[in-house]
């Protein structure tokens, strides 16, 4: 008598190369395709700036526009430098510096008032930060150089920071916003039962929980404040008072055959904002996605 064992049925499984074909057909081709595109529209005009500026005025127009200088060199930059470079960098970074330092203290404050108070009030002020971004900044810089030039301030640096620092608020505020209202309620009344006041409670809890946040909308008001061309143009005239991007337009003048040294300037004007976001693109990622996992 013959017996049969039963066994059981044998579970298929995909073999490996069978599985590394379907992860093949999940690739996206395009999006990869479309990528390198956009890296190539990034990336070369960046390359034929840096190559430019190590030309020579003579090989620029021998060597091909693509290709490794033939004889580089520093020349360009010292020229650059050499016809007050310093002077006008200082400004941008004082511009800079005081535009951002004013806008993120009253963004914060504000941003901390909204979150915090909700009175008819404070709601409706929201509002008024919200309508602030349809203002265009062209369309106000009739009004803004009247009442920068009847309070005395035209052709310092004051008049950039304000101005610039006034037209940041908005979206500032909006961005802080956002982010703090994430913050968990039971940790403002856990420092309300410890007896921590409105100051205690922005210094000791907001600031350490808004640091992503902070350093967002610092680099990007600081990237808007040092690129800014209108105000330089429109409320400063003495070039003592000259700000980086105007400096640069009076390079082109200046320099308009030498192309070299027009590079240069343009690589030295966006030396230290590169060095910005390398110093904060950390804390810059944290704070554009925060939130999203909620």
């Amino acid at each position: 008598m013959v017996t049969t064992e039963a066994t059981a049925p044998a579970t298929t499984t995909p073999s490996e190369p069978v599985q590394r074909r379907r992860d093949r057909r999940r690739v996206n081709v395009p999006g990869g395709l479309g990528s390198l595109l956009w890296l190539a529209v990034v990336i070369v005009p960046v390359y034929w700036v840096l190559v430019t500026s190590l030309r020579t005025q003579q090989h620029f127009f021998v060597d091909h526009p693509l290709g490794l200088p033939t004889a580089p060199t520093l020349d360009n930059y010292r020229q650059v430098v050499d016809s007050g470079f310093d002077r006008y960098l200082l400004n941008s970074v004082v511009v800079t510096v005081g535009a951002v330092a004013l806008t993120i203290a009253v963004a914060l404050l504000a941003a901390y008032t909204i979150t915090r108070n909700t009175s008819r009030f404070v709601a409706r002020s929201f509002s008024v930060f919200l309508l602030g971004l349809a203002i265009p900044l062209q369309a106000a810089i009739v009004p803004i150089f009247y009442m920068i030039t009847k309070m005395g301030l035209y052709d310092t640096l004051l008049a950039l920071v304000l101005p610039t620092a006034a037209f940041a608020v908005p979206i500032t505020v909006i961005i802080l916003v956002n982010f703090l209202r994430d913050i968990p309620r039971e940790l403002f009344e856990s420092m309300r039962v410890d007896g921590a006041g409105e100051w205690q409670v922005l210094v000791r809890l907001v600031l350490p929980l808004s640091r992503p946040a902070i350093a967002t909308v610092a680099i990007y008001d600081g990237l808007n404040a040092w690129n800014g061309f209108l105000f330089p143009l429109v409320l400063t005239q003495s070039p003592d008072q000259r700000v980086l991007p105007l400096a640069l337009w009076a390079f082109q003048g200046e320099l308009t055959i030498n192309v070299p040294a027009v590079m240069a300037a343009v690589v030295l004007s966006a030396l230290p904002i590169f060095l910005l976001y390398l110093i904060g693109r950390r804390q810059l990622v944290a704070g554009l996605t925060a939130g999203f996992g909620k």
